[in-house]
């Protein structure tokens, strides 16, 4: 704990050498990590990848950021580590992970609960603050923890607010609305679903530019 605090107020060309030759992490010289605590067993950054400032990613297996994938400020970002002897032990499958494709990015302020596997697509935007995507619950007839992985497929949007919870899946080119909940996996792609919990509310044009992006950044 100790050196993990000292890595955390260095400069980052000192901590990455730090973060790569002591805990093994495979990060890109180009990706960065701003004064963030990102201590998961292993730690993946791809091309240009960067973890901002007060961002926390704790009790988890996996963090993979593909290229030019971003992880905003102040995000919590946990789980609960694989091999428990107390929870989750009917679940041998279980994966721990945060896994966020190229050109995706997640904002600020935003709580992910990565107990089972979060997969986020490539060129996805998690936007405006305070969504949670929550993986693990309580299973009320079995009287256990359980969790369920999500999956959020490529060019998606989600508005602020939202909550994404185990099992969920939003199928590519599809929009998710300001403060809908997502309970279930859905099929179709190019379409709006909002509402509590969300549905199916209208399709959208394939045309629509935010899906033909080649670069993460919308301007």
């Amino acid at each position: 704990m100790l050196l993990k605090l000292i890595i955390f107020l260095f400069p980052w060309k000192l901590k990455r050498w730090f973060l790569v030759r002591i805990f093994g992490f495979d990060i890109d010289r180009s990706a960065r990590i701003g004064l963030a605590w990102i201590y998961p067993k292993h730690l993946r950054m791809g091309k240009e990848a960067r973890i901002d400032h007060f961002t926390v990613a704790i009790h988890l297996d996996s963090i993979e950021l593909g290229d030019f994938a971003t992880i905003g400020r102040s995000n919590w970002i946990t789980g609960h580590p694989g091999g428990s002897k107390k929870h989750f032990v009917h679940q041998t499958d279980r994966r721990p992970q945060l896994l966020v494709g190229e050109h995706s990015a997640i904002t600020k302020r935003h709580y992910l609960d990565c107990t089972n596997e979060i997969r986020v697509g490539r060129f996805v935007t998690i936007a405006g603050h305070r969504s949670e995507i929550l993986t693990h619950s309580i299973d009320v007839l079995a009287g256990r923890q359980d969790s369920k992985p999500i999956e959020i497929g490529d060019y998606c949007f989600i508005g602020t607010r939202c909550i994404v919870l185990g099992g969920a899946r939003l199928p590519s080119q599809s929009v998710l609305a300001a403060g809908a909940v997502l309970t279930r996996a859905f099929e179709a792609s190019f379409s709006l679903y909002g509402g509590v919990p969300a549905r199916l509310l209208k399709a959208i044009p394939k045309e629509a530019q935010y899906f033909h992006r080649t670069a993460g950044f919308v301007r």
